[in-house]
């Protein structure tokens, strides 16, 4: 058993790490740890590796914590965000079996706790692009809107977005989106979602307008700026400014929940 000068040294190390994690210094944030034990900091390690590109070796230290702590919702979480990630790459005979197992831990995160919004979105999405046989299907996803309604009103939109948009019902789906913006009219990222669907439906001029109200709102918002040069480079418009907004993005102090710089560099590299 650590004593109490020891636990206090462990605290923290681990808080120096969390703080290093938040600014996705994924490196130095393990060199603080040094070699995780408890779950807390093996989660933290393996959110690391993860944000590394380290799959399986964040899937071993997911795997050690949760046989630590079975009932940590987090765990299980991330060990299917893992999984799931492991398994757009992986070969046709090895992805079947990761999707299922991130499918698993998205439900047990959210049997253990309910509320935790992230881990039903992504439960949700796992339901929606799935096929049969691998669990997933639009009855199950439609099945948990009410439970992401009662955590956030504007997500549960977005998740009706999301089916209207997969039955490609625009005039529904486009609805949806401005709802959500509605009930969070603060939110930037809900103004980027509708800029880029319009975007993507040929409406340019709307798309632009919207793209202004979400910048009036935060001009150095990274869902703004990402979003606004990927729409850009995806339909092949405005490459200066895009490579502008791109430049921008990488001096940001970004969190592991704004897409990662190496995303950002290839967008840049494209033509």
């Amino acid at each position: 058993m650590l004593q109490p000068f020891a636990l206090l040294l462990v605290a923290a190390a681990l808080d120096d790490a969390a703080a290093l994690y938040r600014k996705t210094d994924y490196t130095a944030a393990l060199r603080a740890l040094g070699t995780p034990s408890v779950p807390a900091e093996l989660e933290l390690a393996a959110r690391c590796h993860y944000g590394l590109g380290e799959l399986k070796q964040a899937a071993v230290l997911l795997e050690q914590a949760i046989a630590r702590e079975p009932g940590r919702a987090s765990l299980h979480h991330w060990l299917g965000r893992v999984m799931g990630r492991r398994a757009e790459t992986a070969s046709v005979f090895s992805a079947p079996g990761l999707a299922s197992k991130a499918r698993q831990h998205f439900e047990k995160a959210v049997q253990l706790d309910p509320r935790r919004g992230e881990a039903l979105s992504d439960l949700f999405e796992y339901y929606l692009q799935a096929p049969g046989f691998l669990g997933g299907g639009r009855d199950k996803a439609a099945s948990l809107l009410d439970r992401i309604g009662a955590v956030d009103p504007a997500e549960r939109e977005f998740a009706l977005f999301r089916l209207a948009e997969d039955r490609k019902e625009w005039d529904g789906a486009e609805l949806h989106l401005r709802r959500a913006i509605e009930l969070a009219p603060k939110q930037v990222g809900r103004r980027v979602d509708l800029a880029r669907f319009l975007a993507r439906r040929g409406r340019i001029p709307e798309s632009e307008t919207v793209f202004e109200e979400a910048a009036a709102l935060d001009p150095n918002h990274p869902a703004l700026l990402y979003g606004r040069a990927e729409t850009y480079v995806e339909g092949r418009r405005k490459p200066a400014e895009a490579r502008a907004l791109l430049e921008r993005y990488l001096k940001l102090d970004l969190t592991p929940d704004d897409p990662p710089r190496s995303d950002a560099r290839k967008l840049l590299a494209k033509p």
